[in-house]
């Protein structure tokens, strides 16, 4: 019988964490033998990875436990697609190898997709914490620490309504790891239909939303887990912070909006990106990589004046239709 999740950690040169994290997945998993199996996909480490995964392999030697060894570093998105192209069960859940996860989460999860068939998304709610001042960290629109401000666990409702509201809300909350469980086969058709996702920061709220368009959604209230912020994966590529302001994000909502996201919001969030555009940022970056800052930048200032006319575009088109003419009437 085919099993219902693969639980698939990538992973770095983090031998150490790596072993906790699967130190805590062998407690939560206990028990479901015949409903999970483990991957680990390992970025070509030069560290003792390979050593690590071989122990926990003997330790868990009654769930299949599957490990995957890349012949070369291919960079951490293409490792995190990787997972998710390997997996060959009917959901799969990613986890970082640091990241604190409550060991009830995982027969949450499998509770969840066993309720539900239909679920095409589910969202685990979970709390901040800086990394360098240890102080709780939450979105400014949201007053309590838990970055998800929805509450839909019966599986119903609109998924792209629901997904709208979470990725305007915290477009950081959409693209944690480890707060994400997809179906299998919707998430890889995403990746199928966007084959050059891989180069995005940002390309895991695409496929979040692409699932959400194609099924029922999940959001917790209950926190199942913590985010570290401050060490996330690409904050330690230099020019990572530019391209998801200026780049990554809009590609992303005009992705999305050719897979039947509405224009008005896809176009509402690229120009709301604007806005939250740190200067910081640009001014650095102009300094250091003039031409490449310039070359990522005027594109989207061009995308923001053709989304700000379609948006005025649309407002008249309304006003059109609620207030018609004397001659229509």
């Amino acid at each position: 019988m085919k099993k219902l999740l693969t639980i698939a950690i990538p992973t770095f040169n983090r031998a150490e964490l790596l072993d906790k994290q699967l130190a805590w997945l062998a407690q939560a998993i206990k028990g479901y033998e015949s409903d999970c199996e483990i991957l680990v996909s390992d970025n070509c480490s030069t560290d003792h990875t390979q050593d690590i995964v071989k122990k926990w392999q003997a330790i868990l030697d009654t769930f299949t436990f599957k490990y995957n060894r890349n012949r070369e570093n291919v960079g951490v998105l293409k490792n995190i697609a990787g997972c998710l192209k390997a997996a060959t069960t009917k959901y799969v859940w990613t986890i970082g190898d640091d990241d604190p996860i409550q060991e009830g989460a995982v027969s949450y999860v499998l509770a969840k997709i066993k309720e539900n068939g239909n679920i095409s998304l589910l969202f685990l709610n979970f709390s901040g914490r800086n990394k360098i001042t240890g102080e709780p960290v939450h979105p400014p629109k949201i007053l309590e620490n838990r970055w998800f401000d929805a509450d839909i666990e019966d599986g119903k409702g609109d998924g792209k309504a629901i997904f709208e509201h979470c990725y305007e809300k915290s477009v950081g909350a959409v693209i944690f790891l480890t707060a994400t469980v997809y179906r299998t086969d919707l998430v890889q058709r995403g990746l199928q239909i966007w084959k050059e996702a891989e180069n995005n920061w940002i390309f895991l709220a695409f496929l979040a939303g692409y699932c959400a368009a194609n099924g029922s959604v999940i959001v917790t209230k209950d926190v199942y887990m913590e985010c570290i912020v401050g060490v996330s994966y690409w904050q330690k590529e230099q020019k990572s912070a530019l391209l998801m302001q200026y780049k990554h994000i809009p590609e992303v909502l005009i992705k999305l909006e050719e897979n039947g996201y509405s224009p008005k919001f896809c176009r509402q969030m690229i120009v709301k990106n604007l806005q939250e555009v740190n200067l910081k940022v640009f001014l650095g970056a102009l300094r250091r990589w003039p031409l490449f800052t310039l070359k990522t930048v005027i594109p989207f200032v061009a995308l923001i004046g053709v989304s700000s006319l379609r948006l005025r575009s649309m407002k008249f088109q309304i006003a059109e239709s609620t207030h018609p003419t004397t001659q229509e009437v």
